[in-house]
Parts: structure tokens; C-alpha cells; sequence
């Protein structure tokens, strides 16, 4: 009987251990699932989804227009260069000068004096100068007849040529403060157009040296101008000096005026890619007016082909400008070149083809390599 129980027993231990060991194994089961399940879950939510679009071919471009900045030929501020009072102006803003005119006369006391003080220190100058002369030809001619000493008479030669220095020194102060009692009258250095009128009667006047006078005036000559205009890297070949450049403004709807390039900066500028280039325009009736804002035509050596692609797909990174193609389900940061902004979209001249997928409203955090998907029904 004991034999028989003790199997009995052993038994049921066998049969309780096997259903404990299934339970176990089911639970583990189930949570290795669910951890898998989760897992796969968490995986795919971090997946962004995205949509794309695709660049469209935009038109062959034969010309390129970019904003430019009108400035006068001469543009100069004209200051004092004598101390004094101002007498009289006789030309406001907007008046045409021509080259030599009567722009403002100014009162100078002091110089007066000075120049009076220095004449009459160049007469007593003058007057030692004639007797150290007479007196030294004198002696000269005693000395002839042993009358006097070779001492003496060396004496008053000598005596004469510090006369003759002195009578010299004063004459260039006498012509020094003639110059500046001539700086009286403020005249024009060349035909322009008052632009600036700083002064008026009774305002003390200062010499402007080293910056120190205030502007009286300020001219610009405007019968031609100079046009400023920075053109990207990727359009520089049309920068030709001597390429005719057509000039449109707002002002005047449906004229187109002409210019030529005269000159170009010859050096890309590193922060902007783009080439400073001027050009000049006759501008004989004063229609257009320096710090226009004008629209600069420059015609392209060849037609240019590019793709357009919308604004929102732009990604501003610290290293250049970038966008996001979709890529063996990466998204892929390429570097773009782009031309002419047209508000919601931009000329992009190089850096994707066609058939690139590029995601649209890129995040911030994007980094080149990160998974991506796209949509059930993407709207490209």
C-alpha cells in the first residue's frame, strides 16, 4: 500500500508541476508579446509621416531681374573751410546749380583782421628788407677802398638774408590768409542738384577739417547715374561690362530706360554669393532720382532651365540652405541653389532633379538619415 501511494503521489506532484509549467510558459509568452507589441508600436510611431511634392520645370529663362539701388554720379557734402558767420545762402533744396555758381557767402571778422595785421607786419618787413639792402651794398662798396672791415661787411650781407626770409615768410602768410578770406564765397565744384541745405543766416560756420566743420550743403550731380545691383553667383556671366541692362520703375508703369554695365566689383561676396555690379544710366532730364528703388534687366548669355518648388520646403540650416528627398525611406538633406523668389515659390537652379521626392513642411528637428513614411493617399 505504501508503494502504491507514494507513485500516487508522485504523480500528482508530476501532473501539479506540469500545469504550474504551462501557466509560466503562457505568461512569459504573453508578456514577451506584448513587449514585442509595444515594441513594434513605439517603432512605428516614431516614424514621422510626411508628404511630398515634386519640383515642377519652370520656364527657360533668357533674362534675370533683380532690385537695384539708384545713387548719383558725384554725390559730395560740401563744407566751410574758413571760420565765420554765414552772410547770406542763395540756393535751397531742389535748386540745379551749375559748376562755379555763388551758393553762400560767409562773414569772417576774424580773418579780416588777421589779413590786416599781416599786411602791415609785411610792410615793416618790407621796409627792413629795403634798408638791410642798401645798407649791405653800402659796405660793399666801402669795403672796396678798405673803408671798412671784410667783418662788418659779411655782417650786413648776412643781416640782409634774414631780412629777405623774413619779408618771404610774410608774404606767404599775407597770401595764406587772402586764401581764406576767399573761402568768403562757398561756390559749386560741379552742375548738380542742391540736396541737402544744412545752415542758414547767422550760423556760426566752422572750417571742416577733420570732421570737425558741420555740412553746409550737400550736391549730387543726377544727369547720370550709377545703378547698384548684387547678381547670384549662378547669373554673374551676365554681368558683362559693356551688356546693355534695361531699368523699369514703379513710378513709371510701361517705360523701360537703358543702361549699360560699366563695372563689377570682380570678387563674389562669401556672405551673400552674389557680385556687386554697377550700371550706368544717362539720366538728362532728372526723371529718375537718386535712392530710387528701380528693377534691373540683365539679358542671361544662354537660356537657363531650373525647377520651381514651393517655399515651405525650404530647410535654413547654419551650413546653407537645404531641403528633404525621400531616399530608400530616409529622409536625405541635400543642398540647393536657388534663383529668383516668387514669394510662395523659389527657382531652384541646382542640387535635385524631377523625380525627387521632397518633403514638404519640413520639421526643425529633421536630420539627415531619420525614417520616414508617407502617407495612404500622398498628395504629390
Amino acid at each position: 500500500m505504501k508503494g502504491g501511494t507514494s507513485v500516487a503521489l508522485w504523480l500528482i506532484a508530476l501532473v501539479v508541476a506540469a500545469a504550474i509549467g504551462v501557466v509560466v510558459y503562457r505568461g512569459i509568452q504573453a508578456r514577451t508579446s506584448a513587449e514585442a507589441s509595444l515594441k513594434s508600436a513605439a517603432d512605428e510611431a516614431a516614424v514621422s509621416t510626411v508628404s511630398i511634392v515634386h519640383a515642377k520645370a519652370g520656364a527657360p529663362s533668357q533674362e534675370i531681374t533683380l532690385p537695384g539701388n539708384v545713387q548719383a554720379f558725384t554725390d559730395t557734402p560740401i563744407y566751410a573751410r574758413t571760420n565765420g558767420y554765414l552772410k547770406s545762402w542763395h540756393f535751397d533744396i531742389g535748386a540745379h546749380v551749375t559748376r562755379g555758381q555763388l551758393l553762400a557767402e560767409i562773414e569772417t571778422p576774424e580773418v579780416d583782421k588777421q589779413l590786416q595785421q599781416a599786411r602791415a607786419d609785411l610792410e615793416t618787413a618790407k621796409a627792413n628788407l629795403n634798408l638791410a639792402k642798401s645798407t649791405a651794398e653800402r659796405w660793399q662798396t666801402l669795403l672796396q677802398s678798405n673803408s671798412v672791415s671784410k667783418q662788418e661787411t659779411d655782417e650786413k650781407i648776412s643781416d640782409l638774408s634774414v631780412k629777405k626770409a623774413a619779408y618771404e615768410g610774410s608774404a606767404a602768410n599775407v597770401n595764406r590768409l587772402e586764401d581764406l578770406q576767399s573761402f568768403q564765397k562757398v561756390y559749386a565744384p560741379f552742375d548738380g542738384v542742391v540736396t541737402a541745405r544744412n545752415t542758414d543766416i547767422g550760423a556760426l560756420v566752422s572750417a571742416g577739417v577733420n570732421g570737425t566743420g558741420k555740412e553746409l550743403f550737400h550736391l549730387a550731380a543726377i544727369s547720370k547715374l550709377r545703378v547698384f545691383v548684387s547678381v547670384p553667383q549662378t547669373y554673374s556671366r551676365a554681368s558683362r561690362p559693356g551688356a546693355v541692362a534695361a531699368i523699369t520703375v514703379a513710378e513709371f508703369p510701361g517705360r523701360t530706360f537703358r543702361g549699360v554695365v560699366a563695372r563689377t566689383a570682380n570678387s563674389i561676396d562669401p556672405a551673400s554669393r552674389t557680385l556687386l555690379t554697377e550700371v550706368d544710366i544717362d539720366n538728362p532730364s532728372g526723371e529718375l532720382l537718386p535712392g530710387a528703388y528701380v528693377s534691373v534687366h540683365l539679358k542671361l548669355p544662354g537660356e537657363v532651365r531650373s525647377l520651381v518648388l514651393p517655399s515651405n520646403t525650404l530647410i535654413f540650416r547654419s551650413e546653407g540652405l537645404r531641403v528633404a528627398v525621400i531616399r530608400n525611406g530616409h529622409a536625405q538633406l541635400v543642398p540647393v541653389t536657388v534663383g529668383r523668389d516668387y514669394g510662395d515659390r523659389v527657382e531652384v537652379l541646382s542640387g535635385i532633379k524631377p523625380e525627387d521626392a521632397v518633403v514638404a513642411d519640413p520639421s526643425d528637428s529633421l536630420i539627415d538619415g531619420t525614417p520616414v513614411r508617407l502617407p495612404d493617399k500622398a498628395s504629390e
